[in-house]
């Protein structure tokens, strides 16, 4: 990914948020892809003549195929300040989602256990008593619905490894373009889950801040639904 590729949302001394393009990493790893993370570094690196690495902080992951808004430490206080926030539940992550099939309920809580195979790396549904099990929870309501779809939009209160996508798979309701946890139902396409909004406290500043950035509304299931502007 280059630099001139970044879409920055915000930029100072401490942090720097940037809009995740799907289908990018968000860091290295064993594919040994290009990533956002080391375009991020670069970016830095280049823009403020950097002797060496610069540095930026992974505070936050999303999914390879899922777009939208992530946050970068630019500092170690920033960083070790962010990620205590994160690991406290003190970032409200919303996301917004195309289900294949309408929930019955169209608002509720979505509460499970969950257990990664990490040979598979697949997730899925289990027990409390089971090894490995995490308790896992998000809060949807659902704002549209056409054709069989659903426009789902989604408040995260853990970060479990492929959340959004198990939970509405055990619902029978899989994220449209999910061909990993789809099942009959899957889709093929891009992924329709965005992270739209991020909002966390400033790690030197103690301000709240929140960014905001909508799907590709001009793609397909997008462009099904009304204007995602509003979410």
């Amino acid at each position: 990914m280059k630099i001139e590729d970044l879409n920055i949302l915000y930029e100072d001394n401490h942090v720097i948020v940037v809009l995740k393009p799907q289908m990018i990493a968000c860091c290295p790893d064993e594919s040994g892809d290009e990533n956002l993370l080391d375009a991020v570094k670069e970016y830095l690196k280049v823009t403020y003549n950097k002797q060496g690495n610069a540095f930026a902080g992974l505070v936050h992951r999303l999914d390879r195929p899922t777009g939208g808004v992530m946050v970068f430490a630019k500092t170690s206080k920033a960083a070790a300040r962010l990620s205590d926030k994160m690991k406290s539940g003190g970032f409200e992550k919303k996301y917004i989602a195309v289900l294949c099939g309408v929930p019955n309920k169209k608002a509720a809580v979505l509460e499970n256990y969950l257990r990664k195979n990490s040979v598979t790396n697949t997730v899925y549904v289990c027990t409390q008593a089971e090894e490995g099990a995490k308790f896992a929870s998000l809060e949807y309501k659902i704002k549209e619905e056409k054709s069989g779809l659903a426009l789902a939009d989604i408040t995260l209160h853990t970060g479990r490894t492929h959340q959004i996508r198990v939970q509405f798979a055990s619902l029978n309701c899989p994220v449209y373009g999910d061909m990993r946890y789809g099942g009959e139902k899957a889709v093929k396409g891009k992924l329709a889950l965005w992270a739209y909004s991020l909002k966390f406290a400033h790690p030197v500043t103690g301000e709240t801040m929140r960014f905001l950035a909508e799907p590709p509304k001009e793609l397909s299931p997008w462009k099904l639904f009304g204007d995602l502007s509003v979410i």
